[in-house]
Order: structure tokens, then C-alpha cells, then sequence
């Protein structure tokens, strides 16, 4: 089984730039793919962008251009880049380590405790 542990989020302000870490640690040999997904308050639990284990990465529309996912295989660790931070963009955000098929990524059960983000001036 793996382990999560988010962290880096905080208050920032609109236009500006946080990276967030997910450290992962157990089982992580074989870990296909993994994501980030971000929960803001009385919506559902979106995916934000995932890294497939060959390096291919795919974003919601709504963070393209402005967030980078990238994944540090050896220290089991995912990031995630994020720049023009906007108000919407305030969300509790997770990592989860998963797997992917053609194209769509499927979320393992377990979650860590997410870190917070908030945009707002």
C-alpha cells in the first residue's frame, strides 16, 4: 500500500505562484501513474493533471498553461507547479497514486490529507 503526505500549500495572492509536494512511500515500485486533484468547498473532487510513468502528463482545461505536474521517480515524490494562481483556483488539493487507460486516469482508494490553498488578495 502507499502512503501520501501533501504539502507547500498556503495563501497567495492572484497572479502568484505556489509548488506543491506529494512524498510518497510503502509500496511505490510499480506505481503506474499519478495525480493531483483539488476539492474546493461543497464541490466534488476534481483532477487537476496526472504524469503517466513514461513522462506523459494531461491537464483539466481550467489549469492548462498554468500548472506543471512532474514526478521524481527515484525519491517517489510528485509535484505540482503552479502559476497566475486565480481565486478559483482555492481548493484543498490531494495526491493519488493510480494508473491510467487510454487516456483516462483511474484513482487508487488511498488518499493523503491534502494541503490548502487559498487565492485571495
Amino acid at each position: 500500500q502507499v502512503q501520501l503526505v501533501e504539502s507547500g500549500g498556503g495563501l497567495v495572492q492572484p497572479g502568484g505562484s505556489l509548488t506543491l509536494s506529494c512524498a510518497a512511500s510503502g509500496t511505490i515500485v510499480g506505481i503506474s501513474a499519478m495525480g493531483w486533484y483539488r476539492q474546493a468547498p461543497g464541490k466534488q473532487r476534481e483532477l487537476v493533471a496526472f504524469i503517466t510513468s513514461g513522462g506523459s502528463t494531461n491537464y483539466a482545461q481550467s489549469v492548462k498553461d498554468r500548472f506543471t505536474i512532474s514526478r521524481d521517480y527515484v525519491n517517489g515524490m510528485l509535484y505540482l507547479q503552479m502559476n497566475s494562481l486565480k481565486p478559483e483556483d482555492t481548493a484543498v488539493y490531494f495526491c493519488n497514486a493510480g494508473s491510467t487507460y487510454s487516456g483516462t486516469y483511474f484513482p487508487a482508494a488511498n488518499w493523503g490529507q491534502g494541503t490548502q490553498v487559498t487565492v485571495s488578495s
